[in-house]
């Protein structure tokens, strides 16, 4: 068929000629109608319900809104996960959906099941409401409506809001393609009823009388028409209000005396603002009005960016005097960047080809012809592109490889070169036999170009299997490769050999040129590097090998990332006050981080912060939050710094001095991303999963610490989730019962005088405003003011409010997340210097070594590491895809296996080359590289398929000699090799070296197929001759075992890849072993031993004598001579009593090191008996889940048989789908609990490995308190009273010590010394005293402590703190005591409850399910019938484990309890 395409392609040059003609319109015209972007949108198919709740607290948003929203949707088909943020007014609940559903039938189930949801939700609390269909790329536009300079005091906060709500908003939202437009900052206007209480007091009016007047007072109505004279006089009232003074002039009531009360007399009537959740402030300039322009998700960004820019200058020339819009983010600017990467790199590789194919195929008509593919081929990928949607973006451009695209019309064109130069014709070819013979040529090697290209086409096809981000991402790209490099092979059976015969010269005479010089040289240097490389084959393939496992070794240590950072521009810095601050707080924040910003980087543009939530709260940020936009110029104009790193650094330094305030670097775009897809903005998130919001919070602020030791790390954001001030008001029931009053009409009363309550519209032409009552400003500042609201009593009394109700200040929670009804923290950070995957793995570590959790809590990463590991498990089902493919099509290529395995080798050599290159420019793996990889290795196939097919050519033509056909082969296709190669790879030279915008990602592709060509071409010209001539003559195995062995090899080692990130699992049979290593291995076991020895060491030391004193004294003493001497010696010693009482001292902490051991030990034992019952308990459960999704599957197969042959309606084949869906579900959050189990007997016995059990039936534990469950109950046994005892005694013998101190310390001594001079002997003579004569002495004395104020004061302390002890005695014995008594009083009715499972249900479970099934296959029962008695069954199994459970897990507390362990 080929062979037919080319004939009739040369025979027919005017039709094929019109057809590239028709090519070229319809691209060009197809360029033109692409929708243009940066990058491809990859969220995720998600819709969100916003509801609005002024006046609830997170708890009661969660209790009332969110979790009624969740369980409604919930039962949606085809939902992929449901996140959920509740915070103090607002709750919004995204719904994310599977890929492949469509978000407007997405948005339609959504709003069917809203109004469901209303109804679960309490009158008058919130409505919830669909989010605009935009995405993270929606946010296209954003601007100030500002003043111009001397008009700032003409126009206040409030009015500028005006003018963007009812001006700039209204009409930008007629503009095709926005969704809508969030306005941020400024004050919204409203006409406020200020109420004085006094007043209110005074007048005896309450605040419903107030909003009755209101209400009655304030509406129009007709009276249909009357005729007249033959004219219809139409009836209409005008009661609305429209001014101040209308309001100011209703009346509330009429006094007892009859005395209109007005509204003006109980209140102030003035222009008020609604409480605001946001603000935006400018270039520290103070506040300003802000809107966002959310595109609509599929639209052409830069068509509705510049409809919107259209529409604002339209928009401009309406607006009042002194005002003007300021955009301050602009996605043209990133489009621009990122689209002029692309052209630039398009151009410069265009260039790059042409050159090269014009240098090596020395024929400047035949270069021409090949180059002009490259135009051509675009132009055809861009009208597929057009055909199948698919935009123009820096990921669907940024892949295009022109040397890719014109290799098969290189291998035709220097094949007809070669086949005309062989001809050596003195006379000029004639068409007809130009026609020939470039037929003869093209149909020669059309299999080695078209299956050539055919393998780049197929390489990309697995790309297009990736769903999921990384889908989004890439699919484009491998859409629009696939499409051009079609529309090359097209060309190159139609076109080239239509221009071959028309254009090429027709004079058969070779004259050398340039191009024969350059490849005459290359073979001079290749010829010698052959033959040596061919007589060295053993030591060639072997090096060879050995650079294959060293690039595996390195590929290993390379780390990984999701996608390499897109450089926007611009930063976006999350920014965080102190949690609880007020939004004025935050206000002078970010007004003075603008200020440092704008003076010390000559960089920045100007600075926007977006604080707190918008119009549309899509981005739920809370007032001390703010997205603070730094606008940078060109990167071209910057001075402080020169990568984007390091100006982010530089930046978070010089804000380092705004002192309780957070900032966290990112890009618009990133951080949109990040937020809607994975629910948190850092590029890293630890998730921790549990129930109590105190018990979060102190995981998520030790996890936080422990990444601030991580290198890479930074920007660290801690989710605060507790520790907000509220006042709460708390009803005394019998006083509101006293005073006749109910809890809603005080709440009201509360929200009304506060929150403040709408009562009405106020029409200002076609502009509403709310009118709204509420406190005065001055009544609404503290605490106080709560307390003293006056409430109308139900005989028209005014009671204070703490009459009725105690209000205080008490700390609750600030915000709850949940994730698939689960709640959840997050301690996140962005990475920085460093690849995400690395710092996972580190963190990761230490988190498991460093962080106990308890029971039922979990950790998990999102962010991008989320969507790394994602990639990573579907590229390893990708690739393989990919090399399985290309090994069939090379088998088809040559019909031989044998031979399609040598071409194969090609793979591991480039890879190689690949991943030395990212190795060498210090890249990360990255999704990027791996597609690069998948590309890599489609091209480096290309010239062994040239070369074996050459080597075969020759073969059929009778060279018999292997090294002659070898030798000859690659001298004759060196040429096309080197071209091939050189094409290739330097056609992704521009994408590897450039270092404009959008580059990033296009980088560690270019760079993996530039390394990896290289080795490819050294395997093509060195190795693979050298595995071809083993092929011919040294393996004599059979082809079918040597394809068995390469291919195990092969996939022996993509196996063992997987096989490294699969962890060990260590199992255990019995409880006592696991018990024993926990013994020997855990943490705390070791440090309480250490503290025993510790104390047992410093019992030497309650004998601790103070040092021996000698003295030598020399000089005079008795008379002139001046040469006496005196020794002494002296030890002075405590009180006895004291080294008794130290002793005894040293005994006691001893005693209580030695119980606080077993408390540690008896502690670890109950939670690893804890955690194995609670592991067998589940692996019970699945057994019996697996026994019931065995019988459900049956059912499905049942249902859907029916179904088919009629027998049955659709709605029992949708049961069967549900309930084995149900039972499937089941099945996996089972198992995700098992794993959190072993993980947690893992870290308990400090294993390397995962830890299991081999266990059977779940067994209930032999108990010791069957027979006497409450009699006796005794806690003397209990470790922790018996160490709280010993705690006791410590503190009773410090006070001994203590006391002993006050003892006095006895001295004794001896001396010795000369007395020269005169003197007397005994007998009282006279006599001479020389130095001989000695005189010794002792010495007694006592030390008494007369200043005794210091040690009366320790032995007081000493006994205080004895009574303290044994406090903490009392109050644990007594804690200890009814935590017993309960869990006895548990163990009672769990054993009754299992007792009677045992005894009357379990019997029932096996005749339930025989009995349901057989009646359901004989038709004596309806499917409703059987699915109920299958879930009754499973039901009651599942009931009686849980029973089981229980019990044992209350048995287990009790021996804790006991120290019965």
């Amino acid at each position: 068929m080929l062979n037919n395409i080319i004939r009739y392609s040369i025979t027919h040059k005017l039709v094929i000629g019109l057809l590239t003609l028709a090519l070229i319109v319809a691209g060009v015209y197809s360029l033109k109608q692409l929708p243009v972007d940066a990058v491809p949108d990859i969220t995720n198919n998600q819709v969100q319900v916003i509801t609005n709740s002024p006046t609830l607290a997170a708890q009661e948003v969660e209790r009332l809104i969110t979790f009624p929203v969740e369980i409604t949707m919930a039962t949606i088909p085809q939902i992929d996960e449901i996140r959920s943020f509740s915070r103090f007014g607002l709750s919004v609940v995204t719904i994310v959906f599977e890929e492949d559903v469509d978000v407007y039938w997405a948005r339609q189930q959504v709003n069917e099941r809203l109004a469901d949801a209303q109804s679960r939700i309490p009158e008058g609390i919130g409505k919830p409401g669909i989010a605009p269909l935009t995405t993270g790329l929606g946010e296209i536009y954003q601007y100030v409506v500002t003043t111009k300079p001397g008009y700032e005091d003409k126009y206040d906060a409030v009015q500028l809001r005006t003018i963007q709500d009812w001006v700039v908003k209204r009409q930008l939202l007629g503009t095709k393609g926005v969704a809508d437009v969030s306005s941020f900052g400024g004050y919204l206007k409203q006409f406020e009823i200020a109420i004085s209480p006094e007043r209110l007091n005074a007048m005896q009016v309450s605040i419903s009388e107030i909003f009755d007047a209101l209400e009655n007072n304030n509406q129009n109505t007709g009276g249909a028409y009357i005729e007249k004279n033959d004219k219809a006089l139409f009836i209409r009232s005008e009661g609305l209000v429209g001014s101040i003074r209308d309001i100011e002039n209703i009346l509330v009531k009429q006094s007892e005396n009859g005395t209109p009360v007005l509204i003006s007399d109980v209140a102030n009537v003035q222009i008020g603002s609604a409480i605001r959740y946001g603000a935006t402030t400018r270039n520290g300039e103070g506040e300003v009005v802000s809107a966002i322009v959310m595109m609509l998700k599929g639209a052409n960004s830069a068509q509705v960016i510049t409809d919107v820019k259209n529409k604002i200058a339209t928009i401009s020339k309406t607006l009042p005097e002194g005002v003007v819009i300021k955009p301050f983010l602009d996605r043209t600017k990133l489009v621009n960047n990122a689209i002029g990467t692309v052209t630039t790199n398009l151009i410069e590789g265009a260039l790059i080809v042409i050159f090269i194919l014009l240098l090596l195929l020395g024929n400047w008509r035949a270069g021409l012809i090949t180059a002009s593919v490259i135009p051509l081929a675009l132009l055809f990928a861009f009208s597929m592109m057009h055909l199948f949607g698919v935009s123009a973006n820096l990921m669907s451009l940024g892949a295009i490889d022109f040397g890719l695209i014109v290799d098969g019309a290189v291998i035709i064109v220097e094949a007809t070169l070669f086949h005309l130069g062989g001809m050596k014709l003195k006379r000029k070819l004639t068409q007809p036999e130009m026609d020939e013979e470039v037929f003869q040529s093209a149909s020669k090697i059309r299999n080695s170009a078209a299956f050539g290209e055919i393998i780049i086409l197929i390489v990309y096809l697995p790309i297009l299997a990736l769903v999921g981000t990384e889908g989004k991402m890439f699919g484009p790209m491998a859409q629009t490769v696939s499409f051009a490099i079609l529309g090359a092979f097209i060309l190159s059976l139609t076109y080239i050999p239509m221009m071959s015969a028309l254009v090429l010269s027709k004079n058969t005479n070779h004259k050398r040129n340039i191009s024969d010089k350059i490849m005459d040289f290359f073979y001079r240097i290749y010829q010698p590097i052959l033959k040596r490389a061919m007589h060295t084959r053993t030591i060639v393939v072997g090096i060879t090998v050995v650079l294959f496992v060293i690039a595996f070794m390195v590929f290993r240590s390379l780390g990984g990332e999701f996608i390499p950072t897109l450089e926007e521009g611009d930063f976006a810095v999350e920014t965080r006050v102190m949690t609880g601050s007020s939004l004025s707080n935050t206000i002078k924040a970010t007004t003075k981080a603008e200020k440092i910003l704008l003076d010390n980087f000559p960089e920045v543009l100007q600075v926007v912060s977006k604080i707190g939530s918008g119009e549309i709260p899509t981005d739920p940020m809370p007032i001390e939050a703010a997205d603070l936009m730094i606008i940078l110029k060109d990167k071209s104009e910057w001075t402080s710094a020169f990568s984007r790193e390091e100006l982010a650094n530089k930046m978070a330094k010089a804000l380092e001095v705004i002192p309780g305030v957070t900032f966290g670097f990112q890009q618009p775009i990133q951080m949109r991303f990040n937020e809607l897809m994975t629910g948190v903005r850092q590029d890293v998130a630890v998730k921790i999963y549990g129930e109590d919001l105190d018990q979060l919070s102190k995981y998520a602020n030790q996890i936080g610490k422990i990444a601030g030791t991580v290198n890479g790390a930074v920007d660290i954001y801690i989710e605060e989730v507790t520790g907000v001030p509220q006042i709460v008001i708390d009803y005394n029931r019998a006083q509101l019962a006293k005073y006749g009053l109910d809890i809603k009409s005080v709440n009201n009363t509360i929200q009304a005088a506060f929150a403040g309550a709408s009562s009405g519209l106020v029409y200002e032409g076609e502009k509403q405003f709310d009118l709204v009552v509420r406190l005065e400003g001055d009544h609404r500042t503290n605490l106080s003011d709560v307390q003293n609201l006056y409430i109308n009593g139900a005989k028209g009394q005014q009671i204070p409010l703490q009459q009725v109700a105690n209000v205080s200040i008490i700390d609750g929670p600030y915000q709850i997340q949940r994730d698939d009804t689960r709640r959840r923290i997050i301690t996140a950070f962005n990475v920085r210097n460093r690849d995400v995957e690395s710092v996972v793995d580190e963190i990761s570590k230490k988190i498991e070594s460093q962080v106990n959790l308890a029971p039922g809590y979990s950790i998990s990463y999102g962010g991008q590491f989320e969507n790394l590991v994602e990639a990573r498990q579907r590229l390893s089902i990708a690739v393989p895809m990919a090399l399985l493919l290309i090994f069939i099509l090379l088998y088809f290529t040559f019909g031989s296996i044998k031979q399609g395995v040598l071409i194969f080798t090609a793979i591991p050599l480039s890879a190689i080359g690949g991943v030395f290159a990212l190795w060498l420019r210090d890249l990360p793996f990255s999704i990027s590289a791996g597609v690069g990889f998948i590309a890599l290795f489609g091209v480096a196939v290309l010239n062994g398929i040239v070369l074996i097919a050459e080597f075969n050519r020759l073969k059929k033509d009778g060279v018999s000699d292997v090294f002659e056909r070898i030798y000859q082969g690659t001298k004759t296709r060196l040429r096309p090799v080197i071209m091939t190669a050189t094409v290739a790879s330097l056609g992704f030279l521009p994408m590897a070296i450039s270092q404009t915008s959008g580059a990033e990602v296009q980088r560690p592709l270019a760079t993996v197929v530039i390394g990896g060509l290289i080795t490819a071409t050294f395997l093509t010209l060195v190795v693979l001759p050298i595995l071809y001539y083993y092929s011919e003559n040294k393996i004599k195995m059979k082809t079918n075992k040597t394809v068995m062995m390469l291919l195990f090899v092969f996939f022996a080692s993509v196996v063992s890849v997987n096989a490294q990130t699969t962890q060990n699992v260590k199992a255990f049979d019995k409880l006592e072993t696991v018990i024993e290593i926990a013994l020997k291995n855990n943490p705390n076991i070791k440090i309480s031993k250490l503290q025993t020895e510790q104390e047992q060491a410093l019992k030497g030391a309650s004998f601790d004598v103070p040092k021996t004193e000698f003295g030598v004294e020399y000089g005079q003493t008795n008379s002139i001579a001046d040469n006496d001497t005196r020794f002494s010696v002296s030890q002075t010693f405590a009180f006895p009593t004291l080294y008794s009482n130290q002793n005894k001292l040293s005994k006691a902490k001893i005693a209580s090191s030695e119980f606080n051991q077993e408390v540690v030990k008896n502690e670890l034992v109950a939670q690893i008996k804890s955690a194995y019952y609670q592991l067998w308990y589940l692996k019970s459960k699945q057994n019996l889940l697996r026994q019931q999704d065995s019988i459900f599957e049956k059912f499905q197969y049942a249902a859907n048989l029916r179904f088919k042959t009629g027998e049955s309606n659709a709605l029992e084949q949708a049961t069967a789908n549900a309930e084995l869906a149900g039972i499937k579900i089941g099945l996996k959050e089972n198992s995700s609990e098992m794993k959190t189990y072993q993980l947690l007997l893992q870290n308990l016995i400090q294993s390397d490995s995962l830890v299991d059990i081999n266990v059977g039936k779940l067994e209930i534990i032999s108990t010791l308190f069957s027979d006497d469950l409450n009699d006796n109950i005794s806690v003397s046994n209990n470790l922790m009273v018996s160490y709280y005892k010993s705690k006791v005694e410590v503190a009773d013998k410090e006070s001994l010590v203590q006391s002993a101190k006050m003892l006095p310390d006895i001295t004794l001594g001896y001396f010795n010394q000369s007395f020269i001079g005169n003197g007397e002997t005994a007998n009282g003579m006279p006599t001479v005293f020389d130095s001989g004569n000695r005189f010794t002495g002792v010495q007694l004395g006592l030390s008494i402590p007369v200043f005794f104020n210091g040690h009366t004061s320790k032995i007081k302390a000493a006994k205080i703190h004895k009574m303290e002890v044994e406090s903490q005695l009392e109050a644990v014995t007594s804690y200890t005591k009814s935590q017993l008594q309960s869990a006895f009083e548990r163990l009672k009715v769990c054993q009754e409850n299992m007792n009677f499972y045992r005894i009357n249900a379990l019997p029932q479970v096996e005749l339930l399910l025989k009995s349901s099934q057989r009646g359901f296959q004989e038709g004596e029962i309806e499917y409703i019938e059987y699915v109920q008695g299958l879930n009754r069954a499973l039901t009651i199994q599942t009931k009686y484990l849980d029973y089981i459970n229980q019990y044992n897990q209350t048995l287990i507390v009790i021996e804790k309890l006991t120290a019965n362990n």
